[in-house]
């Protein structure tokens, strides 16, 4: 009999999904990741709810734990939005861990081979050089995947890795410092080299950047002939060519761009937090940025509301230690909640339909 239900079971395509369904369908995927997480986190001997809850108190419930959320949320912001905006070309690119340890490398390049530029000449240039550092690595694979067809997934994916090896080859041989106690960082930057901050807290310039960069990326997807180029170029490659829009270009433009600000968000990270290069300094930006991406529907507002939401996530994860608990269940949560979304499209795209017949027919 379950079996028969099952083979009853159909879906049919939506001609187009209700806002509801928009708006409820990255939720609860959300809350279903969360049961899903909950069961590995039950089976340690922990109670899921008490760990959600210290998770949360531990993000926003002081003020020193929103800040740091604030802290966590801008480089997520910053490759968030890079990935969106080539997700919007259907031009998938997972390479933003890499050009963000590109753009970090650029900015340090300069930070330390120019110290004594004053903080007006030497912050532009660094965001500059991570910009363009970040969008370089993003062009690699955009060039086989425009003119050979290259998948793309793959190539940004690999070169993430060549990118942090590259920092940590830097780091750890070349400009490790001397005066470093052996630890694998270069020397600190100059003050000229460092973006100011709120007031105590370590929330930097970096967030004006990341809203920014946000308006700016609405504005021209929503209301300029290049935004409304990329989205037809994402529906369908063939009639963009067909309306005489520049396919090949576009990509290389995109993947540039986009990797520009995932470069931008290793120099907010090595200018306004670690104020110099090191071993590891990204906990997974990068891969993060997918998740949310995909749960604000590429909106660029909405990835900035997502992202605070994910800052907040990484934060009590470290709160969540001290019940036992290794932070890397942090991680383990975004995979859940990463399954569950995209397993949710299904259901955007396409209702459920329990035919009178068995069978697909």
């Amino acid at each position: 009999m379950l079996y028969d239900m099952i083979a009853r079971i159909q879906f049919e395509k939506r001609s187009g999904a209700a806002r509801s369904v928009l708006f409820f369908a990255p939720l609860l995927s959300v809350v279903v990741g969360l049961c899903f997480a909950g069961i590995f986190i039950g089976v340690t001997g922990k109670n899921p709810l008490a760990i959600y809850i210290l998770m949360f108190e531990g993000a926003f419930g002081s003020a020193y734990g929103l800040s740091e959320t604030v802290v966590k949320a801008i480089p997520l912001m910053l490759t968030s939005l890079a990935v969106s905006l080539a997700f919007r070309m259907q031009l998938w690119n997972i390479g933003a861990e890499g050009q963000l340890y590109m753009g970090a490398f650029g900015a340090t390049w300069l930070a330390l081979n120019f110290p004594d530029w004053p903080n007006y000449v030497l912050l532009p240039a660094m965001l500059a050089l991570g910009f363009i550092m970040g969008g370089l690595w993003g062009l690699l694979p955009a060039i086989p995947r425009a003119y050979f067809k290259v998948n793309e997934t793959i190539t940004t994916l690999l070169l993430n890795y060549v990118a942090i090896l590259w920092v940590d080859y830097l780091v750890y041989g070349p400009w490790k410092d001397p005066n470093g106690f052996n630890f694998p960082i270069t020397a600190p930057f100059s003050d000229s080299a460092v973006l100011p901050s709120l007031g105590p807290t370590r929330i930097h310039a970096g967030l004006f950047l990341a809203i920014l960069a946000a308006g700016v990326l609405y504005v021209v997807l929503k209301h300029t002939k290049w935004g409304f180029e990329i989205r037809v170029s994402g529906e369908s490659a063939v009639a963009a060519n067909y309306a005489g829009m520049n396919y090949i270009k576009n990509i290389l433009l995109v993947m540039f761009i986009s990797g520009g600000l995932a470069g931008i968000a290793g120099m907010t990270e090595v200018s306004g937090i670690t104020q110099r290069l090191q071993h590891g300094i990204s906990p997974g930006y990068g891969y993060s940025a997918i998740i949310i991406a995909w749960l604000a529907r590429l909106n660029p507002w909405a990835i900035v509301i997502v992202s605070f939401v994910f800052g907040g996530l990484l934060v009590g994860g470290y709160s969540i230690q001290t019940s036992g608990l290794p932070a890397a269940t942090v991680a383990m949560l975004q995979g859940a909640i990463l399954f569950f979304v995209v397993g949710g499209e299904i259901f955007v795209e396409h209702r459920l339909k329990i035919s009178g017949k068995r069978g697909n027919k």
